[in-house]
């Protein structure tokens, strides 16, 4: 692995306000930001990304290899969850709590998505094949949902194991309303804010773009520190609840994520994409959501404990993939691209 990559990831400034929520919440510093604020913050990254993301699918060349990328995409949020299922079984998980994580670790985190392409930026390299294409914010707002899905017809399916007698930690097929878990999975707000500001970036185009840039671009780095910031405060927050995760799903939540971004790694050099796309595409397979799984699983499967699914993508997935991870995906990206 190329150290520089590490170093220079690590001094990014959104990097080390995450370090200062970190290092201010294990302090016990008073330091917050009011509740409202981080979800405003959340929204216009959201919007941000999503606006820009339209614009670019505009100016692209929407071949094949957008349409395969897309696919591969939804393959790997599709195939995850059921391996990850199986290994938190043999992990002595219960069904509920293991279609939970499997449906964590099959969807994405948007904030490592936008980390991701933050670092992109900061390479500012001038070979072109660095800079992502438009369709990867597709990408990333089709692989929210497909893991959810999975995952609460995972814990159906599996309702009567022995650890789950008569399904009691399932909701009932009876009770269970899908049309509203389908809302809830493809509904839910971050989807909203993304799928919606992609569409109105692809209707505005260059001349639209244009004139919104000064609020949707220019401040993007800035705002990113402001949620960084907050995510480390919140992530710091749950380290006192690893204790009850113990070591195997820890090592899981630390070695899943480069594993499964090998998964990424290898779909985008079959299709032989660009090394910011790869590393994107890498980069949403190894992440897992904390957002948009957490509302879905405590309608479907309320039995699931947050504290586990929530502490592990929060407090260890999602730091060791904005710290190490994403230089680390990006150092086997230019070995095998070389």
């Amino acid at each position: 692995m190329d150290l520089s990559l590490l170093i220079d990831n690590l001094r990014t400034p959104a990097i080390l306000f995450f370090a200062l929520g970190v290092f201010a919440a294990v302090m016990k510093s008073d330091l917050t930001l009011p509740q409202p604020i981080p979800k405003l913050l959340s929204i216009y990254l959201l919007m941000a990304i999503g606006l820009h993301g339209g614009v670019e699918l505009v100016n692209s060349d929407l071949g094949v290899s957008v349409i395969l990328t897309l696919v591969a995409a939804v393959v790997l949020a599709s195939i995850i969850p059921f391996w990850t299922y199986g290994l938190m079984r043999l992990l002595k998980l219960d069904v509920p709590n293991a279609a939970a994580m499997a449906a964590t670790y099959g969807s994405i985190s948007a904030v490592t998505f936008i980390t991701g392409v933050n670092f992109l930026d900061a390479l500012n390299s001038p070979d072109p094949a660095y800079t992502p294409g438009g369709h990867m914010v597709a990408a990333m707002a089709l692989m929210e949902s497909p893991a959810i899905v999975v995952g609460v017809l995972l814990a159906r399916l599996f309702a009567s194991a022995p650890d789950s007698p008569g399904g009691a930690a399932v909701v009932p097929r009876e009770k269970l309303d899908w049309g509203e878990l389908l809302r809830e999975a493809f509904l839910n707000g971050a989807v909203v804010v993304l799928v919606g500001s992609l569409l109105i970036g692809t209707a505005i185009g260059n001349k639209g773009w244009e004139s919104i840039k000064p609020f949707a671009y220019t401040p993007f780095k800035g705002v990113l520190c402001l949620f960084l910031l907050d995510m480390g405060l919140v992530a710091a927050r749950r380290l006192g609840d690893l204790k009850a995760c113990g070591p195997r799903l820890i090592g899981f939540a630390i070695l899943s994520a480069p594993a499964h971004a090998a998964l990424g790694i290898l779909a985008a050099w079959l299709l032989g994409v660009g090394q910011g796309d790869a590393l994107l595409l890498a980069v949403l397979a190894g992440s897992a959501s904390y957002i948009a799984v957490p509302a879905a699983m405590r309608l479907a499967v309320p039995d699931a404990n947050p504290g586990l699914y929530v502490t592990m993508s929060l407090a260890v997935t999602f730091p060791f993939n904005i710290t190490l991870g994403i230089p680390l995906y990006m150092a086997a990206i230019n070995a095998l691209w070389a």
